[in-house]
This record gives C-alpha cells, sequence and structure tokens, in this order.
C-alpha cells in the first residue's frame, strides 16, 4: 500500500508564491518519476512538472520559468516552487508517482487527494 500525502495549497493573489510538497509512503521499493499535474474545471488533467530519479526535470510549456520540481529522495518527498502565479494557474493540483513497491515489481501509478490551488485577487 502506497499513499501520497500533498500540502501546501490556498489562496493567493497573482503574482504571489506558494510551495507544494508531497510525500510518498508505504510499500516502496524504487521511485522512478514524481511529479505534479493539474486539472481545472471543465478542463483535462495535464502534467506541471516532473522530476526524474536521475535528477532530470520536465515542465509544462506554461509553467516555464516560473515553477520549480525538486525532490528529496531520501525522504520520499517532491516539492513544486510556484512563482509569479497567474489565474490561469488555478485547479486542483495533484502530486504523481510512479514506481515499484518490491524488487522486479512492475511500475505502479499512484495519485494523491490532490491540493485546490486558487490565483485570484
Amino acid at each position: 500500500q502506497v499513499q501520497l500525502v500533498e500540502s501546501g495549497g490556498g489562496l493567493v493573489q497573482p503574482g504571489g508564491s506558494l510551495r507544494l510538497s508531497c510525500a510518498a509512503s508505504g510499500s516502496i521499493f524504487n521511485i522512478n518519476t514524481m511529479g505534479w499535474y493539474r486539472q481545472a474545471p471543465g478542463k483535462q488533467r495535464e502534467l506541471v512538472a516532473a522530476i526524474i530519479s536521475g535528477g532530470s526535470t520536465n515542465y509544462a510549456d506554461s509553467v516555464k520559468g516560473r515553477f520549480t520540481v525538486s525532490g528529496d529522495k531520501a525522504k520520499n518527498m517532491v516539492y513544486l516552487q510556484m512563482n509569479s502565479l497567474k489565474p490561469e494557474d488555478t485547479a486542483v493540483y495533484y502530486c504523481n508517482a510512479v514506481l515499484t513497491t518490491h524488487w522486479r515489481s512492475p511500475t505502479y501509478n499512484y495519485w494523491g487527494q490532490g491540493t485546490q490551488v486558487t490565483v485570484s485577487s
């Protein structure tokens, strides 16, 4: 059993900053990728940013230069620093992890429960 628990969402004014955190716990052997997706009302869930186990990162074009994803491998945590927030960043943000639960197991895709980020004046 694996759990992802997010924290750090909230209401912020345009131009402001927020930092999201996500902790993975449970039966984890190796995490291949951890990252963040978001879903705005009426839209599909989309990738925001992800970090691969080797340290490389991937960002949506819409957040490049404003958001920074980072991870703490020892703690099985991933963070998303969001700066210069815009109203269009308003969405539920979901933590995602692609991982194995034991030696030679398939990789599994896990999701957090989501945290609301609202950018509004």
